[in-house]
């Protein structure tokens, strides 16, 4: 009789105190710690800054902060200057767990959500305003949309699946072949149903 398989650990560190969620809800952190996961989990500040076009004095107050939150560890100087990693196991990223309804939980999730579109509507608008972006095709790399409409158990999976693999797209290591950085930001939420006007029969 073959054995139930063990459910396989989730790969990188669940961030689930209301708290530590809270602190993302700083841009500024918020691309400390997505900057830190794209280099490979680990860089030094002088790394840090220059990814993030920032002056390095100007970031140590909020990696301060990660560190106290837990979502980020100081490593020792090794002469290159401060280093600084994410909390998540090598190779994985740190993942958000949280519930919906009145909770603490949920309304960290709201201010951390709103910071995701506040960086991401920066990045669209500055990405427009290059001559050299492509905005159509396979390679496509420019793209804000909006869709709505009705799905059913297996539509919303499928969309799952999609936007999970997605991300596991983005997570691969930086390489000689993977040189384009790129940032993909979206929101899923249910929407409720309103009742059909008087006469207007479903389907």
């Amino acid at each position: 009789m073959a054995q139930p398989r063990k459910p396989r650990p989730a790969a990188g560190r669940v961030v689930d105190k209301p708290r530590q969620i809270a602190l993302l809800a700083a841009p500024a952190r918020q691309e400390l710690v997505d900057t830190l996961e794209a280099l490979g989990g680990e860089a030094s500040v002088a790394t840090l800054a220059a990814q993030l076009g920032r002056p390095a004095d100007g970031l140590y107050y909020h990696l301060r902060l990660l560190v106290g939150g837990g979502l980020l560890e100081e490593l020792p100087d090794d002469g290159e200057g401060r280093r600084y990693r994410t909390r998540a196991d090598k190779g994985s990223r740190l993942q958000l767990r949280y519930r919906g309804g009145r909770n603490a939980g949920a309304a960290a999730v709201d201010r951390a959500g709103a910071s995701m579109m506040r960086i991401a509507t920066r990045d669209f608008s500055a990405a427009l305003k290059r001559s050299d972006v492509a905005t159509e095709g396979a390679e496509r790399e420019v793209w804000a949309s909006r869709g709505k409409g009705w799905v059913d158990r297996r539509d919303l999976a499928e969309i799952n699946r999609l936007l999970t693999r997605a991300l596991e797209l983005l997570h691969k290591p930086r390489s000689a072949s993977r040189d384009k950085l790129i940032a993909l930001a979206w929101i899923l939420a249910p929407l409720p149903v309103r009742p059909s006007r008087r006469g207007q029969a479903d389907d």
